[in-house]
């Protein structure tokens, strides 16, 4: 409900939530139809309370469908058929007459349709999972690594790390430094994921053999208790909060498993199997208290201490809350029109929280006002000249100011190469020699970058320095062979050596990779026939953005 204005701009467009990312989204449905599931299976309700209880299984399982998540219909599906199931075998018995037939007191009509229905969506998802979908115009695309390509980050980073990995949250840097090098044959070559295949993964990856030693640990334990459980409960039939509880935290962390749930979908998890446990503890019978208030002495210290605790959670909610509103004035910063009104909304991002993702923006705004400025094409007054030195100052104190924050991220280098290659247009001294410096230390960190070797390349042209512009750009094609960038750069540098035959070689590759580009047409054009008038390419004219 008034999404804009309720989430301060961040819910914005038709696959905006609080849950996560759509497929996140499609999770959190389907663990809403378990919970509602287990409620009308195992609990003593009434008959209206199961029949707005299957209403909201009804609404779940329509937004599963609206999701269309494969992952989703198969958990759903086999958790439905393990309520069916245990639902049976709990309400069978034995006829007292002669023929000794078994048969069910209740049958579980809502499990067993909620199980076809799964099944149904999973196994024609590609035609009738999409009617839902196409019919309401969304359109979602979400691109992970694959278990294989999180796997063999995970292998890289406990070879270097193998106690406490490269840290929770780093599995950016990670990516960098040890991607796979085959990826670089794929449309996604140049995008740094933050997350591996799943949660548990990407958690595998990153906090070493201590996180992964106490992983097992909890889930051996966890499924060790939950079976149990499980078990007790179908000879006793007592207590079946426990039994839900389990069955909603393991599908839960199943999910995080397979896929990067992301925080709520993760803390929730903790949530569910934290009530699990409190009620196995509460059957156990080895409850133990101990009490502060029959002693002043006691008190004084338990009352302090609650003072304390409270003081820091508080403390720690408003600095969330700084955190929260920060991305308010980032969005605003994004999407403003005036390069003025930029500063002011990253400006005051930044009062609020500061990382190295707003610092880049905060440099690159600037960077944005002093292009702006110089593509006036005059000459600039005294005044101007001051306020362009002013304006590159914020640029780059912006991009050492990321690095300081985070210096394993190759992204922040990058950027403060660029920074230097622009003063280098400018003519101040040894702005390309640092350039250089930035560029192969983001090259350090993230090795198999065909772009960083291409931008050491064009920061070697730009310093007249043409033998290094081209192994640096042979180093590029050597990472990426149908680099397209690196074979016009190539080919430049041939046709300024006069070298036609290298320069026409390199041009015919690049127009091999994309045929239909009217653009390398003219290009190869212009060099078969140097004679004839055309535009010639300049730079490189391919879309390279990340996607």
């Amino acid at each position: 409900f008034l999404p804009k204005i309720l989430s301060l701009g961040i819910l914005d467009g038709i696959t905006g939530n609080v849950v996560g990312s759509w497929n996140t989204l499609g999770l959190f449905a389907g663990f809403a139809s378990l919970m509602f599931l287990l409620m009308i299976e195992f609990f003593a309700i009434s008959k209206i309370e199961k029949i707005v209880l299957s209403v909201f299984v009804l609404l779940s399982v329509l937004l599963t469908a609206t999701v269309n998540f494969p992952l989703v219909w198969l958990l759903l599906g086999i958790f439905s058929t393990i309520v069916f199931v245990y639902k049976i075998s709990i309400t069978l018995e034995k006829s007292e007459g002669e023929d000794g037939v078994i048969k069910a007191k209740y049958f579980p009509v809502v499990s067993f349709v909620v199980m076809l229905v799964s099944l149904l969506f999973f196994i024609s998802s590609g035609f009738l999972g999409n009617i839902i979908p196409n019919s309401l115009q969304i359109s979602n695309t979400e691109v992970n690594p694959s278990l294989s390509s999180t796997m063999s980050i995970a292998k890289e980073v406990l070879v270097k790390n193998p106690i406490f990995g490269i840290g929770p949250n780093k599995f950016k840097e990670a990516w960098s430094m040890y991607k796979p090098l085959s990826i670089n044959n794929t449309q996604f070559w140049n995008v740094s994921f933050n997350s591996g295949s799943g949660l548990f993964p990407t958690f595998a990856a990153t906090t070493g053999g201590v996180g992964i030693l106490s992983w097992v640990v909890f889930f051996v334990l966890f499924l060790f208790i939950g079976v149990k459980s499980v078990f007790a409960s179908i000879k006793k039939r007592i207590n079946w909060e426990m039994v839900s509880f389990f069955i909603l935290s393991l599908y839960l962390f199943i999910s995080s498993l397979f896929y990067f749930t992301g925080p709520v979908m993760f803390l929730l998890s903790f949530a569910f199997s934290g009530i699990f446990i409190g009620l196995v503890a509460s059957n156990s019978n080895k409850e133990f208290c101990i009490s502060f208030l029959n002693d002043h002495r006691k008190s004084f210290f338990s009352i302090s201490a609650l003072i304390i605790v409270t003081v820091f959670f508080v403390t720690v909610a408003f600095k969330y809350t700084e955190r929260f509103i920060s991305i308010y004035y980032f969005e605003k910063a994004l999407s403003a029109q005036a390069v003025p009104d930029a500063k002011d909304f990253i400006g005051k991002a930044l009062s609020l929280y500061s990382n190295d993702f707003y610092l880049r923006t905060y440099s690159q705004i600037y960077l944005i006002d002093l292009n702006s400025l110089l593509s006036k094409g005059k000459t600039l007054s005294d005044a101007e000249n001051a306020t362009l030195q002013a304006i590159f100052d914020q640029a780059l104190q912006g991009a050492q100011m990321a690095i300081n924050f985070d210096s394993k991220n190759y992204l922040n280098y990058q950027l403060l190469g660029s920074v230097y290659q622009t003063a280098g247009v400018l003519g101040v001294k040894d702005a390309y020699g640092k350039a250089m410096e930035a560029f192969k230390s983001a090259s350090a960190i993230n090795v198999n970058s065909p772009e960083l070797k291409l931008s050491l390349a064009n920061i070697s042209i730009a310093d007249k320095k043409n033998k290094e512009a081209k192994d640096y750009a042979n180093q590029s094609l050597s990472l990426k062979p149908d680099y397209i960038d690196a074979l016009i750069l190539l080919s430049q540098i041939a046709t300024s050596e006069n070298d036609n035959i290298s320069a026409l070689s390199y041009g015919e590759k690049a127009l091999s990779v994309s045929p239909t580009s009217p653009d390398l047409i003219k290009y190869v054009d212009s060099l078969k026939n140097p004679n004839k008038v055309v535009n010639q390419i300049k730079t490189p004219v391919l879309n390279t953005k990340k996607p």
